[in-house]
């Protein structure tokens, strides 16, 4: 069988202070970094003596692609063969020499755009590292209205097959008109998805089955909104663990909870990208990466106009 882990240790910085996140310019102190740092090789550890297929995906509290133990963590990670998929959530604003060492089959990049915390110019001269080297990435925003505007620029500076997806912002009702949902579709046909929040009380789920959130310390949880410890991964493994929970919550509102709710059937849509957020389509990046033969769009050519949106086949959902 294949699983699933969500992986989060304790840190809890970032170099970005967006206003939206309760951790923006948050410092670490030097224990917690050290023991991060170790909760990172204890778990990196604990991978390479399983003998089941994994994808895996580190989304911290913070930014972790400017600490040494990350990328050291996605290169290993990535060239072991049961491990088919180590993906991050990153605001991609660290160093990237070193993505030539990934293996770019099974590593990928879950990228967020903050405008007003960097240039769009070294936004996209980032992004440009991993497509040159042939690494899957999403690249996406939080639909603040005051994002609407750099959130267009970037999608027409973006080569065309790169999907720019938008998390709708959920923190005040009836946030979005009309007019924005239409826009907000145009530049992410599959926002609709993100906008609503689904009822999933007592509803089949993957959670706590094949999809497990594992804390620093080894707790795992069957989601992150579900305080509730399933058990420990260095004192239980999965084994012991593993079964059919229906959800506790009333409702789920987060794309790393409901894409695992078995009523929603998002395969058809990202295929084996799920876990980076890749949607697919005829022309798009993933395809681009199994045909070389064809030049895909370069940064800057891209002459979509405002409101582009991807060239795309199949439904919204």
């Amino acid at each position: 069988m294949k699983t699933t882990i969500y992986f989060r240790g304790s840190l809890s910085s970032c170099n970005y202070d967006c206003p939206y996140c309760p951790f923006s310019k948050n410092i670490d102190s030097r224990e917690t970094l050290a023991k991060d740092h170790l909760q990172v090789r204890k778990f990196v550890d604990w991978v390479k003596q399983q003998d089941r297929q994994l994808s895996l995906f580190f989304n911290p509290y913070g930014e972790g692609l400017t600490h040494l133990w990350y990328r050291d963590a996605l290169v290993e990670l990535s060239h072991m063969p049961h491990v088919s998929k180590v993906a991050i959530q990153t605001n991609l604003s660290a160093n990237l020499d070193w993505v030539g060492q990934l293996n770019p089959l099974t590593a990928a990049f879950w990228v967020t755009y903050h405008p007003g915390q960097t240039k769009e110019e070294r936004f996209l001269q980032q992004c440009h590292k991993l497509y040159t080297h042939n690494v899957p990435f999403s690249v996406g925003s939080v639909g603040v209205k005051s994002s609407f505007d750099s959130i267009a620029s970037l999608r027409k500076n973006l080569p065309s097959n790169v999907y720019l997806w938008i998390n709708a912002f959920k923190d005040k009702a009836d946030y979005y008109s009309d007019e924005d949902m239409v826009w907000l579709a145009q530049i992410d046909p599959y926002f609709s998805l993100n906008a609503q929040d689904y009822n999933s009380l007592g509803m089949p789920c993957r959670a706590g089955e094949s999809v497990f959130y594992v804390q620093g310390d080894g707790r795992i949880k069957r989601c992150y909104k579900d305080r509730q410890v399933i058990g420990n991964l260095y004192r239980d493994g999965l084994e012991a663990i593993a079964k059919q929970r229906p959800c506790r919550m009333n409702q789920c509102d987060c794309y790393i909870g409901y894409i695992h709710m078995e009523s929603q059937k998002l395969e058809h849509i990202y295929g084996e990208h799920i876990l980076e957020r890749i949607a697919l389509w005829e022309g798009s990046y993933i395809e681009r990466n199994s045909n070389m033969a064809n030049r895909p769009p370069q940064f800057g050519e891209n002459d979509n106009s405002l409101g582009a949106r991807c060239d795309f086949t199949g439904t919204s959902g």
